[in-house]
């Protein structure tokens, strides 16, 4: 697939080029969704200090970020070769983390096993596990769009093509909103919503409610 293949001018774009996220956001998850059909990018490089290594979950004390590290020498690196650096312990990091914010909440225990499982094996390039990642939390909610890769890298796409690559910045992660509004929902820890955490916030706290949720948080 070609991004500059010509297309016959839609009255609204049908088809979505966005990267890969690690546990995405309610925005990037809320994007898919609306969408025929989802491109991935994958033959970008790699940008620092982005979604693309990072979530964002709540836990008792806080809204904390949970970081993939990556090995050094990462600038205009192609995504797909970009390596995780597994001297470490982030995966037991992140796993604990998890449990410790959502152990008690209502579909922790429903939805965990196959995220644990994640967490159990060993990774090698970020590109694989976000992707493993992300087909998990579709599947949670039951959502099952068909996801296709990019074989090479436009700058500029098609007609009838949103490009949102980059534009969702974790330095905006509450300010603004390309897909999304926040539509409040019951959360594990205290009494003030925190909108557009990662995924897995609203998956555990409510389970097959999430879908709806997410509907209910479309932009018009």
């Amino acid at each position: 697939m070609l991004l500059l293949e010509k297309y016959q001018l839609p009255s609204q774009p049908t088809n979505l080029v966005i990267e890969l996220h690690y546990l995405p956001c309610l925005d990037y998850i809320t994007g898919l969704m609306q969408f025929e059909q989802v491109w991935i990018e994958a033959q970008e490089h790699y940008q620092k200090q982005s979604y693309r290594n990072r979530c964002y979950v709540l836990t008792a004390n806080k809204v904390e970020a949970l970081a993939v590290p990556v090995q050094q020498g990462t600038h205009h690196l192609p995504v797909r070769s970009l390596r995780i650096d597994n001297d470490q312990p982030w995966q037991l990091q992140h796993w604990r983390c998890l449990q410790a914010a959502y152990g008690k909440a209502p579909f922790f225990d429903y939805y965990a096993p196959d995220l644990e499982l994640v967490y159990q094996k060993r990774w090698t390039f970020l590109f694989d596990l976000n992707y493993e990642l992300l087909t998990i939390c579709l599947k949670f909610l039951r959502y099952t769009p068909t996801l296709n890769l990019t074989n090479c890298y436009e700058k500029a796409t098609s007609i009838g093509f949103f490009d949102a690559r980059s534009r969702l910045n974790p330095r905006q992660r509450v300010d603004s909103y390309i897909f999304h509004r926040p539509a409040p929902y019951q959360q594990n820890f205290g009494v003030e919503f925190v909108p557009n955490l990662s995924i897995v916030d609203l998956i555990f706290c409510q389970g097959p409610a999430a879908l709806d949720v997410l509907k209910a948080g479309f932009r018009e």
